[in-house]
């Protein structure tokens, strides 16, 4: 089973070869009958997986596909099970094919799963007739690689086969799911993920259409990494074919309309989902009731509407019944029946529901683990207290109801969950009052969360003895007040701690992380803890955020073994002892200042936040030491000065915005990995140094509102992987250069409030500006610790192999890039060259850049008219063209930009009617259009028709063309001056040619002007000589 990329060898370490000592039924991965000692199961996936990752399959640890000498399986006659999924195998050694498979006659279950085989393996298995179940999930080439030579009709030889599963494969026979109607015995059918379109089918006349096409954004949570394709139109035999289905999985495909009554045929249905499609209309009352053995219901992600069949709450057999995210309506209630005792999952989140709805309808369900009811229309009221005392046979893990009018009369904390001993999941409800936890302890439960609730008052003082071994606990953004319990230090095991947005007062107790017995991480942030925090506290967080407090200083661990301060720092950050810290987030606190690391070769802190404290003074120099992992630098809004260290270093964000640094940026700087430069708000001066176009793995680049100074060099090509460039409020002056279109990757680009001249760059158009990609960027990104946060409290599995998970993450750090252009809202795509002194007509080529959102060309000197290829920015939302000299009408075919929020040309040379005031050209004001003399029309107060009489050259100027009365064409004048100067000289030379006294006259005239120039000219050079000679 070797193959010559990877070695198995330290997954199947007891494999010897030629050891007669060797038994192969103790071998891992292998099950033997315990009578006759053969071999019976294989479980050979994954093979090729790397070193100390044995169960995990990635396309970074396997990038080659192999061939499998499917010999080596002959020996193993009596072999019942086989697993060679995850290995990437893409065929077998040649004459070694899998047509000696079927010398297996007792293989039951054979699963190919993820693998590169095509549909020429097809016939082969078709050999296999006593296999009962076969897998052949995600092999994408199973149908774009097949030789099309009949592979699927094969299958129907498969007479004992129950578990088909082929979903996320690329399939693309037409013949496939007659093929798949012909197996009689077919029990469980995954079609899961194939992109179908059209609708489900009536009868056999019903067609299945395909889409060709394959979507890249296709994200899952399971194992399953691709998408199907089916390429045909599929026309569906009748479903009484499938009369045996019990599992029936059509979900995450592209279906429409709605559910026809015949699939009523389906009647031994265990379990169907038609989740994630885009089916809509209501659902077959009557048909949905004849499915009396139904334990699995999944209708969510869809578009039904109306009610639901109420003979649901009769099925006696339900365990799951997920409805969320469609459009039903009525009253839950009569949904929920006292027969359905089997219950475990039930979600009717994001419909219509309103009415009253009382919990106590569950009390009876013993096995409910799970209730979800988000509500958008807050129609929904929940009453937890009615009738006052029940006890319910359930234990929740998860109870989430969120936007529902919960207990409206008494508005306090249900009293039935003080009986719930195994419940995890409480966030995003509307509790509130005061959280009261259970007299007893509670050993076995390892994490809780009641986030996002309006819970007040103070936390027990015993919580941490009640609940010993939570090793998640998330408090955050209730109304909690207080002080922290010292029996917090209880908790040992805690690995996450989240009191975030709270109203927590005091300082924190020394026993909170002092007593964890491994790393944890800890969110503080926004409350009003304040005083000093005894880095001992501190010495075993990964994470610490502890933003929007009062700390005043960080003082040292006196005792600390590999500490040597052992003085107080009051007002101090000590970095040098955060020893195990990967995330420290200290922002919005009152710090004054900050000591370096002095000696950082064990430290492996990956962020730093200290911005908005009140820390003064220089950047000290080995601020971070020898730390070469650090993803985020954060140092904004403080009151650092002088210039910035040439060892400041980062390999993410460096954030120095809204300081008071001066002077030019070192040379010396050098950071060839860093992504995000934020120096906004400064008092930098000079240009851009050139080392700066060196760091070429930058995405943004903010600058603005310094003192910087001389032109764009060239140099800036270089970065070729720049999507924001922000040059605003400097002196910058010069041309703006055409090297600026080599950054095509940019989608914002601001350099207004400079002093640019010239004309504006005709190759803009070659930037994408958006096309390719969003330009949100965090600050913290996925190097970092908190990506490895995750909590997934509950899971619900069942016979779908549908994993159900509720994500809860620990509060991540996150700063968006907001740019804003003049009154709009933050854009992810825009071009700004406003205030500046660039002159000329706007490009046409401009019109091209259909991705832009927002264009700003205004308060330049611009002339020319307003081109009428802007009608091609179809995205646009943002267009100010105001104060130029820009000419000529506002082009009516503007009307066509259907997202156009701000318009303004006030200011300029305009004239003629304004567009009709018709879809988002009917939302602008007169301010739009103001300092234009000649333009008419609504919203304006001049009418049009009174333009015609006070200016009729100009009016019937324009009726002949569509050239204005005031606009010369410079060709034109000059061939006309000419020609006419031309007619009159000759004119005037023919007649004097033919009146002779007239040609006389002239020649007299002229002598008389010769003479009375020479005598002037003389007598004035005589008496000038007689002045001289005087002198």
């Amino acid at each position: 089973m070797s193959n010559p990329y990877t070695s198995s060898e330290h997954l199947l370490p007891s494999w010897v070869e030629d050891d007669s000592k060797s038994e192969c039924c103790g071998w891992e991965r292998v099950t033997c009958n315990s009578t006759t000692r053969h071999v019976t199961e294989l479980s050979l996936d994954n093979l090729k997986s790397s070193l100390g990752n044995p169960y995990y399959y990635t396309p970074e640890t396997v990038a080659e596909v192999w061939s499998l000498n499917v010999s080596l399986l002959e020996p193993f006659k009596e072999l019942r099970s086989l697993d060679l999924s995850l290995n990437a195998i893409d065929g077998w050694i040649v004459d070694e094919g899998f047509k000696r498979l079927a010398l297996l006659k007792n293989l039951e279950t054979l699963i190919l799963d993820e693998n590169d085989f095509d549909d020429s393996i097809l016939p082969s298995l078709s050999r296999l007739t006593s296999l009962t179940t076969l897998s052949l999930a995600n092999n994408q080439d199973l149908g774009l690689r097949g030789n099309g030579e009949g592979g699927w009709e094969s299958l129907s030889r498969l007479e004992n086969l129950e578990i088909l599963d082929l979903s996320f494969c690329f399939l693309n026979k037409s013949s496939i799911l007659q093929s798949l109607a012909a197996i009689k015995s077919l029990k469980n059918l995954n079609l899961a993920g194939n992109k179908l379109t059209g609708s489900l089918p009536i009868n056999g006349t019903d067609n299945w259409q395909v889409e060709n096409k394959i979507n890249p954004s296709y994200n899952m949570s399971s194992r399953y990494a691709m998408s199907n394709d089916i390429l045909d139109t599929i026309s569906l035999v009748d479903l009484a074919n499938f009369s045996k289905l019990e599992i029936l999985d059509i979900s995450e495909n592209l279906f429409t309309g709605s559910v026809s009554p015949s699939i009523r045929e389906l009647f031994s249905l265990k379990a169907l989902s038609l989740s994630s499609n885009e089916l809509n209309g209501t659902l077959p009352t009557r048909e949905f009731c004849t499915w009396k053995k139904l334990e699995e219901l999944d209708l969510s992600l869809n578009g039904f509407e109306g009610i639901l069949p109420p003979c649901i709450n009769n099925m006696t057999s339900l365990r799951f019944l997920d409805v969320s995210e469609n459009h039903f309506k009525g009253d839950i209630s009569s949904y929920v029946g006292a027969s359905q005792t089997s219950l475990e999952y039930i979600d009717f989140s994001y419909n219509q529901f309103e009415g009253l709805f009382s919990l106590s309808l569950f009390a009876n369900h013993s096995k409910l683990e799970v209730i979800r009811f988000f509500n958008e229309n807050k129609k929904l009221e929940i009453e937890t207290e009615n009738p006052a005392g029940w006890v319910p046979l359930f234990q929740l893990k998860v109870l989430q109801m969120t936007n529902c009018s919960l207990n409206k009369l008494a508005s306090n904390i249900p009293t039935f969950l003080l009986d719930q001993h195994e419940l995890e999941e409480l966030r995003d409800n509307f509790f509130m009052g005061h959280l009261h936890f259970q007299l007893q302890q509670h050993t076995y439960m390892s994490r809780m969360d009641v986030s996002k609730n309006q819970m007040v008052g103070k936390l027990q003082e015993n919580i941490g003895k009640m609940y010993p071994n939570l090793n998640y606990l998330n408090l955050s953004r209730n109304h909690f007040e207080g002080n922290l319990p010292s029996s917090i230090g209880d908790m040992t095991i805690l690995e996450a701690l989240d009191l975030s947005f709270n109203e927590f007062s005091g300082e924190i107790p020394r026993e909170l992380a002092s007593n964890a017995s491994w790393e944890m991480d800890l969110n503080l942030a926004f409350n009003n803890f304040h005083g000093q925090i005894l880095l001992e506290q501190l010495k075993s967080t990964l994470t610490l955020q502890m933003s929007g407090n009062q700390f005043t200083s960080i003082l040292p661990m006196v005792n600390s073994t590999y500490s040597h301060l052992s003085y107080n720092f009051h007002g101090q950050i000590l970095l040098e002892q955060l020893k195990s810290t990967l995330t420290l987030q200290m922002s919005g606190n009152q710090f004054t200042s900050i000591l370096p690391m002095v000696n950082s070769t064990y430290s492996h802190l990956s962020y730093l936040d200290i911005s908005q404290n009140d820390i003064s003074g220089v950047i000290p120099k080995g601020l971070i030491g020898n730390i070469t992992n650090l993803v985020a630098l954060i140092m904004a809004n403080n009151s650092f000065y002088g210039q910035i260290p040439c060892d400041l270093s980062a390999i993410g964000t460096l954030d120095l915005s809204h300081n008071l640094f001066i002077g030019s940026l070192p040379v010396c700087l050098n950071l060839p990995k860093l992504e995000h430069l934020y120096l906004q708000g400064n008092k930098f001066t000079g240009s851009i140094p050139k080392g700066l176009f060196n760091f070429s793995s930058l995405l943004t680049l903010d600058m603005r509102d310094n003192s910087f100074s001389g032109s764009i060099s060239i140099e800036i090509k270089q970065l070729q992987d720049l999507k924001v460039l922000l040059l605003s409020g400097n002196h910058f002056t010069g041309i703006i250069p055409n090297q600026l279109c080599l950054l095509k990757m940019i989608s914002i680009m601001d350099l207004s409030n400079n002093a640019f001249y010239g004309t504006i760059p005709q190759c803009f158009h070659n930037i994408y500006f958006g096309k390719i990609g969003a330009t949100n960027f965090n600050y913290f990104i996925r190097e970092s610790g908190l990506m490895n946060l995750d909590r997934v409290p509950y899971m619900y599995k069942g016979l779908l192999e549908k994993s159900v998970e509720i994500y809860r993450s620990f509060g991540y750090l996150d700063a968006e890039v907001k740019i804003e252009f003049g009154s709009v809202l933050v854009h992810m795509s825009g071009l700004d060259l406003s205030c500046n002194n660039l002159t000329g007509g706007i490009p046409l080529e401009l019109g091209q850049i259909s991705s832009i959102i927002a264009l700003n060309l205004s308060h330049n000197q611009l002339d020319g008219t307003i081109p009428k290829t802007f009608s091609n920015l179809a995205l646009l939302e943002s267009l100010d063209l105001s104060h130029n000299s820009l000419s000529g009408e506002i082009p009516s075919v503007l009307i066509d930009l259907n997202f156009l929020a701000v318009f303004n040309v006030a200011y300029n040379n305009l004239s003629g009617k304004l567009p009709d005031m018709k879809a988002q050209f009917g939302t602008f004001e007169k301010s739009s259009y103001e300092g234009n003399l000649f333009l008419c029309g609504p919203p304006l107060d001049k009418s049009c028709s009174k333009v015609n009489e006070s200016y009729p050259t100009p009016t019937q100027s324009s009726n002949a063309g569509d050239k204005k009365w005031y606009q010369v064409d410079p060709l034109v004048f000059r061939t006309s001056f000419l020609v006419s100067f031309i007619i009159f000289f000759f004119t005037v030379m023919s007649l004097l040619y033919i009146n002779h006294y007239w040609l006389q006259r002239c020649y007299n005239f002229m002598e008389d002007l010769i003479y009375s120039c020479y005598y002037f000219v003389f007598d004035t050079s005589k008496r000038l000589s007689n002045c001289l000679c005087n002198i």
